[in-house]
C-alpha cells in the first residue's frame, strides 16, 4: 500500500544538493559518502559487514567505497548523512501534515522487529530531528530501511540472487520491469556486464520475494488503526506532491 511512496521518498535525499554539499566539503565522491553515511550506523566495521547490509550492490564495489571513505569516521558519517536527510526534508516536506506523517511512520517502525535488519535498527536508533519536516524525512528513511531489510531477507528466502532480483524488478516496488531498464539499475549498482537474461523461473522467484517482503513488512503497519492507515496513505500522497 505504501511501498512506492516510501521507496521513492525515503531515499530521495541521497541524491540531493544537501548530500552533494557533504561530498564537496569532505572531498568524497557520491558513493564514498553514500556508504559512509547510510551504512555508518553499523560502526567502524569490516567491509564484509557493510556488504551484508547492502546486498544489492556488487560486493567489490561496496568494499572499495567503504574503504575509500575511511578518513570519515563511521559515526560522524552517519551523523552528517542524517543531518542532510533532515535538511532535505526542511526544503521539501514543509507541508501541514509533515509532523503527523512522521508520527504515524514512527509508530509503525517502532513496533517493527529489528531481526536481521541492522541498517534499519541503526537508523531507528538515531535521534529524530525536532522540527516536523526534518522528522518526516528521517522517518521516511527509517521506513525505507525497514522495507529494504525485509526485502533482502525475502530475496534470500526465495533463492534468487541479488543481481537477478534486480534484473527482474517488480512494478509494485517502483523498480522497472523491462530488461533494458532493469539492466540500467544493475549498472547503477555496479554489477559487471554482461548480464544474464531472466528466465521464467527467475520471474516466479522474484514475484515470491515481493510477496514475502509484503508479508514481513505488514506487522509493523498493523499497529495503525484503520483510520490511521488511511491517513498515512493520504499524507504520503501529500508528501509526494510537496517534493520539489
Amino acid at each position: 500500500m505504501y511501498k512506492k511512496a516510501i521507496g521513492s521518498l525515503g531515499g530521495r535525499f541521497m541524491i540531493s544538493r544537501e548530500v552533494k554539499a557533504l561530498c564537496d566539503e569532505h572531498g568524497f565522491g557520491r558513493w564514498e559518502m553514500y556508504f559512509r553515511g547510510r551504512c555508518g550506523v553499523l560502526g567502524e566495521v569490516d567491509a564484509e559487514v557493510v556488504i551484508a547490509g547492502a546486498p544489492f550492490f556488487e560486493p567489490g564495489f561496496v568494499r572499495a567505497m567503504w574503504e575509500g571513505g575511511r578518513s570519515l569516521p563511521a559515526e560522524k558519517g552517519a551523523f552528517l548523512y542524517a543531518n542532510a536527510c533532515a535538511a532535505w526534508g526542511r526544503r521539501n516536506l514543509a507541508f501541514d501534515g509533515a509532523g503527523r506523517l512522521a508520527d504515524l511512520l514512527t509508530k509503525a517502525t517502532s513496533a517493527a522487529s529489528p531481526l536481521a535488519a541492522p541498517l534499519f535498527a541503526g537508523w531507528r536508533a538515531l535521534p529524530l530531528p525536532d522540527d516536523a519536516p526534518g522528522r518526516a524525512a528521517h522517518a521516511l528513511q527509517v521506513a525505507r530501511e525497514h522495507r529494504g531489510s525485509m526485502h533482502a531477507i525475502a530475496v534470500a528466502a526465495a533463492l534468487i540472487d541479488p543481481l537477478m532480483a534486480t534484473l527482474v524488478g517488480h512494478y509494485e516496488s517502483g523498480a522497472p520491469r523491462s530488461y533494458t531498464s532493469t539492466a540500467e539499475v544493475a549498472r547503477f549498482m555496479s554489477w559487471p556486464e554482461p548480464y544474464p537474461v531472466p528466465a521464467d523461473e527467475d520471474m516466479e522467484k522474484r514475484a515470491r520475494a515481493e510477496e514475502l517482503t509484503d508479508v514481513l513488512v505488514a506487522p509493523a503497519y498493523a499497529v495503525l488503526t484503520d483510520g490511521e492507515a488511511r491517513e498515512l496513505g493520504e499524507l504520503l500522497r501529500d508528501a509526494q506532491a510537496s517534493v520539489n
